[in-house]
């Protein structure tokens, strides 16, 4: 494996480390500034996060329903690392418990700066996320 394929899956390692401890501060040293992170799905928290901010942000909300990932697979090439994980909550009403799958892609510096999750059960966190946070009240929400 060539040292920049190991340098993509090191920040890999080094960001789950963080999430699980929802260390922010560490997440945030393995992203760009103006990272891109897509969040799949039809509730509050999908869409893409555009910032290092508006991904942390994002990970704070997560942080408040115990979500856990275990990673099962990681492969890089000399552009992307794709990883499967389990992911699941442990607190808020009902459950998610799937398979996510997510597309890393590094800038020239070896920084995460553009992430997209797909989810095996997207319909299990559409109905968990809706059950468990709200859109911010009118007019706040259309500011």
């Amino acid at each position: 494996m060539s040292a920049d394929k190991a340098a993509k899956l090191d920040a890999i390692t080094k960001f789950f480390a963080a999430y699980a401890t929802y260390d922010l501060d560490a997440m945030r040293g393995v992203m760009t500034d103006d990272i891109e992170w897509t969040i799949p799905g039809h509730h509050p928290l999908s869409g893409t996060k555009r910032g290092v901010e508006e991904v942390a942000a994002f990970f704070t909300e997560l942080g408040k329903a115990g979500f856990q990932a275990d990673p099962l697979f990681l492969e890089a090439n000399e552009e992307y690392v794709v990883d499967v994980h389990r992911g699941w909550t442990t607190a808020g009403e009902g459950k998610v418990d799937t398979l996510w799958a997510l597309l890393w892609h590094f800038d020239a510096d070896g920084k995460i700066d553009r992430v997209v999750n797909l989810s095996a059960d997207q319909h299990q966190m559409d109905s968990y996320v809706w059950a468990n946070y709200t859109l911010a009240a009118l007019p706040d929400r259309l500011a």
